[in-house]
């Protein structure tokens, strides 16, 4: 017991002794390079200002202190494992202030800056888009600029380094566009590094020393003590140190001279307060005077039912009397300064900005109708007004007075006034009076344009049983219905009226000048109408039918007069009745007969297409010595009533009908089954085939596709097939158009512009084209030795081919006279009835296989 009672007497006596008589306290401080606040070299173990206060303080407190050289991040780490006992240079961050301790009062106030080489020229974080950037590895920097540069979207590459030398040296270098430093050490160091400092500044920070958690709180309350001493003096070490290194002191908060200022602002405050108390008694004299007649003015302008206003030249409401607060619905004090976009949708706020505008800058006094639309509210109000402009004493135009009225009661009045005159009350369509308007301005102006229109008048078959039997109420709701079908079916600019009864017409026009393309538009349009006329009405619950006939004239025939027109159309309408109702009659029986014919062969057309009865004949296409080099397809339709039709019968057909696709492509598949023939037939493998395409098919999107997966299924090479196509095919869509030749040229496949000189062809196309032939029209070589004119466009086409490196067929050539003429202008390629007619591919196959070529030579036949 004894022992252990002397011990602690022992210990007692130790801890009452004088510090001085016991073991100096040893600190281990981090040591890194970050002049001008932390300096480790050589000259200086533990310099800069954190290193210099630290000496001043642990010689005051009698500490020893051993510096151990780190970099940034080794030391952050080694001050949490406890390697050493306190780190300068610390900004305080919530994250760090749970693993480390602080004192209260920065050593120093600190922010981050990005410095970067003169030829860089960034302004804001916005210019970083791409660039790389040093910055500290596991400093707030780093984090805060991680977040920064994420939210505002900017796209960059942080370059972690271990210390801040290292970062100015890859700047230096070029290796980063801009390095991160706090301003002490950036401003301390740019210039030996030729980096100057950016406007870019964030993260303004508090500097400290740090512990780590729970390990130096003795330590840091006297640092904090000396700190706060030593900052209230004015010759202290701090401020000493202050001023060796960066040339400034701590300055006090407030200024002896402010103190002087603000006194002498006191005492004019009591100057100007006397004063202002006088003014306002003589302003309050004048201002009783101009209420008591501004109000009664306002008395007389809230009194007029219309809304009157004054506005400034930005638009800003001035003065607003009792009827516009009722309409914006607020307190006239609160649209004072607001402008009419806060009021109204966008359009009406335009609206209104360019009548003013007319008023403020022009200084015009208008009249005119607005029309208001309020948010929130659909309908639309009419509104009489009348702007003046307001002038100050220079004449200049200061402002706008409006006097607006609201009409839009008289304004629906004209409107159901006109309605009645013009439309009809039922079904809402156009009534007599109106479509007579419409069809006098529908003619003056199809004979100034040339394009055609057409009158379709349309009645009712057998709505007089409908009517007799159910009843009026329900003949009216089937016009109804009726007038609701018809006018499901009209195209963009039709008319459609109802003359009375169970009688409507319709107006179609800019048809087609061409009297066939017209013909077939109308009929297609009277056709939709029958079926969508003929389908059942829903009647008192039940489904009832009834049909309609139609009559048809054309404006050309009317000669002007509308009446006319009218009773060709009821006429043709009548005559459609008699021939059995539900159908349709033209007035002209010729054209009745033309469109009951193309009806016939479309028709006729479809079914041929499904059976198989289109089919290709072959002509020859020679060179200068005969031979035979190649054919061109020419469809044929081999009709079971008409027998074999050319294509001029059916090919115009076939486009405006839409068949022309299929068609071609049908035609197409047999042209490439036949030239894979040819292909494993030497004696004929070296033949090419020409195949004419038509604009529908060419600028289809799949028109590619479909070629190569013709070519594939039938096995032919695309090195044989050869594509004609015409001049006014290059007049859409151009380039779309090159570029799908030029697809099906790195196949192999080959084109040539058919009818060449008949249209218009840009040289500057012709040369983007991917061609390998032009074929002269058979127009110039028809008239070859007759026409001056014809001769020299063939010289000049043929000329033409050789700059361009094209080869020129001549087609329609039926003489040896003809045939001389070309040679002896240069053309190498012939096609015509001189050499051969289109026919079955078996009679080219076995001319061939004959070796009967020489009777195609010019040379050898006589005229």
């Amino acid at each position: 017991m004894l022992p252990r009672l002397l011990h602690a007497c022992l210990c007692c006596l130790l801890l009452g002794l004088p510090a001085p008589l016991l073991a100096q306290l040893q600190l281990r401080v981090g040591s890194y390079d970050n002049p001008p606040k932390v300096i480790s070299n050589a000259q200086h173990p533990l310099g800069g200002i954190f290193g210099e206060l630290l000496e001043e303080i642990a010689q005051a407190e009698g500490w020893q202190l051993h510096r151990v050289p780190c970099q940034w991040q080794e030391c952050l780490q080694a001050l949490q494992d406890g390697r050493i006992d306190l780190m300068p240079d610390v900004a305080w961050s919530e994250e760090r202030s749970r693993v480390m301790d602080f004192h209260t009062t920065p050593v120093l106030y600190s922010w981050s800056q990005l410095y970067s080489h003169k030829s860089q020229a960034a302004q804001s974080l916005l210019d970083l888009q791409g660039a790389r950037i040093a910055v500290l590895q596991g400093s707030v920097q780093q984090h805060y600029l991680a977040e920064q540069l994420a939210a505002f979207a900017v796209q960059a590459e942080l370059v972690p380094v271990a210390s801040l030398q290292e970062g100015f040296n890859l700047a230096r270098d070029g290796q980063v566009d801009a390095a991160v430093a706090n301003f002490q050490y950036g401003n301390y160091q740019a210039r030996d590094y030729q980096l100057h400092s950016t406007p870019i500044m964030f993260m303004p920070a508090r500097l400290f020393y740090a512990s780590a958690k729970g390990r130096q709180a003795g330590v840091l309350n006297a640092i904090e003590a000396r700190l706060r001493q030593w900052q209230a003096m004015e010759d202290s070490p701090y401020t000493r140190i202050l001023q060796r290194w960066t040339g400034s002191t701590a300055q006090p908060l407030i200024p002896p001279l402010l103190w002087w200022l603000l006194a002498s602002l006191a005492a004019l405050l009591l100057v100007s307060l006397a004063a202002s108390a006088w003014l306002r008694q003589q302003v309050r004299e004048k201002t009783r005077h101009l209420q008591a007649s501004e109000e009664r003015l306002n008395t007389i302008l809230d009194t007029v039912e219309a809304c009157i206003y004054i506005k400034d030249r930005q638009g800003r409401y001035q003065y607003a009397n009792r009827k516009i607060a009722e309409l914006y619905g607020m307190a006239q004090a609160t649209i004072l300064g607001l402008d009419d976009s806060a009021f109204f949708d966008s359009h009406t706020v335009a609206q209104l900005r360019d009548n003013d505008r007319r008023v403020l800058l022009d200084g015009q006094r208008i009249e005119l109708e607005e029309n208001l639309c309020m948010p929130g509210d659909s309908r639309v109000h009419v509104y009489l007004t009348v702007k003046l402009p307001l002038r100050n004493a220079q004449g200049e135009v200061i402002g706008l007075c409006g006097i607006s009225t609201d009409i839009s009661e008289h304004k629906q009045n004209q409107a159901q006034i006109h309605r009645l005159a013009f439309y009809d009350s039922l079904t809402g369509l156009p009534n007599r009076r109106l479509l007579q308007e419409r069809l006098q301005h529908a003619l003056a102006q199809q004979q100034r344009s040339g394009l055609e229109g057409a009158l379709l008048f349309i009645d009712l078959d057998h709505f007089k049983n409908i009517n007799d039997t159910l009843g009026h109420a329900v003949g009216d709701q089937l016009l109804m219905q009726v007038a609701q079908r018809l006018s499901s079916c009209l195209r963009q600019g039709d008319t459609l009226a109802r003359l009375g009864g169970d009688e409507f017409v319709l107006m179609l026009e800019n048809l087609p000048r061409e009297r066939s393309r017209a013909l077939a538009e109308i009929g297609t349009v009277a056709n939709k109408l029958l079926g969508t006329l003929s389908q059942p009405y829903e009647l008192l619950g039940q489904p009832r039918s009834s049909g309609a006939s139609i009559g048809i004239a054309l404006f050309s025939d009317a000669a002007g007069n509308p009446e006319d027109l009218l009773k060709r159309a009821d006429l043709a309408m009548y005559e459609a009745k008699s021939g059995g109702r539900n159908t349709l009659r033209f007035f002209n029986p010729h054209m009745q007969a033309q469109l009951l014919a193309r009806t016939q062969l479309e028709a006729d057309m479809r079914r041929g297409l499904a059976a198989g009865e289109f089919i290709l004949h072959y002509q020859a296409q020679v060179d200068v010595q005969g031979r035979v080099v190649g054919a061109e397809a020419l469809a044929r339709w081999q009709h079971p009533q008409q027998g074999l039709v050319a294509p001029g019968a059916f090919i115009p057909l076939a486009e405006s009908t839409g068949l022309i696709r299929p068609l071609g492509r049908y035609l197409l598949q047999q042209a490439c089954q036949r030239l894979a023939s040819w292909q494993a037939r030497p004696e004929l493998a070296h033949l090419r085939l020409a195949v004419n395409v038509s604009m529908p098919q060419l600028h289809h999107e799949a028109f590619v596709e479909e070629v190569l997966d013709c070519l594939q299924h039938s096995g032919a090479h695309a090195a044989g097939l050869e594509l004609e196509l015409t001049e006014s095919l290059l007049a859409e869509d151009t380039e779309r158009l090159i570029e799908r030749m030029q697809r099906l040229r790195q196949h192999g496949v080959a084109f040539t512009l058919d009818d060449f000189g008949t249209g218009f062809s840009s040289l500057s196309y012709l040369k983007r084209l991917p061609l390998a032939r032009l074929k002269i029209d058979r127009s110039f070589i028809h008239d070859l030795l007759d026409d001056p004119n014809d001769a020299a466009i063939v010289r000049t086409i043929l000329a033409l081919g050789r700059s361009l490196d094209l080869q020129v067929v001549a087609e329609g050539v039926e003489s040896c006279a003809q045939h001389q003429a070309l040679v002896e202008a240069g053309c190498t390629l012939f096609q015509g009835y001189l050499f051969a007619r289109p026919d079955q591919p078996e009679r080219l196959e076995q001319a061939l296989m004959a070796q009967a070529l020489a009777q195609f030579k010019p040379a050898e036949r006589g005229e």
